[in-house]
């Protein structure tokens, strides 16, 4: 029996997240330890708030993946989603404050031209990013500060 598209999508992005989590196991104890900026959420939220933009993501690259099943802007998504791996690696497990800021910035970008050409083949699939986006915008601003503060 074939996997359903769905399922497919959703276990990359969410996987995606899983294995990142693992691999900082312990982050959220020591952002407790950390300079908080303003605006800056209690810990038990960042998991929240990824668990629902994972799935976002998952949808949306599903509805584009029915739409055109070849469509370049998939290679683009698994590009985003791996930089978006790596990040909290830099900024936890190596403490590269900075160079995560500026690795979350290119992640933006990327981000942000995948919407445009999401919008292109399925303007809802476009729409379910935007949360990323903002949380995204929210997160650098972050770490921004985290990393002048130290």
């Amino acid at each position: 029996m074939k996997r359903p598209p769905l399922l497919v999508s959703l276990l990359i992005s969410l996987g995606t997240g899983v294995i990142a989590g693992f691999l900082t196991f312990g982050s959220m104890a020591q952002y407790q330890e950390m300079y908080h900026p303003p605006l800056a959420p209690p810990g038990w939220v960042f998991p929240v708030v990824w668990l629902l933009l994972y799935t976002l993501m998952g949808i949306a690259s599903y509805r584009i993946y029915l739409k055109n099943p070849k469509a370049e802007v998939l290679k683009l998504y698994l590009i985003q989603l791996a930089v978006n791996f790596f990040w909290p690696v830099f900024f936890f497990n190596l403490g590269w404050q900075l160079f995560a800021a500026v690795w979350l910035l290119v992640l933006w970008y990327l981000v942000f031209v995948m919407i445009k050409e999401f919008a292109r083949i399925d303007e809802g699939a476009a729409r379910l990013m935007i949360p990323y986006l903002v949380w995204l915008t929210f997160a650098a601003y972050l770490n921004i500060v985290i990393a002048l503060h130290r």
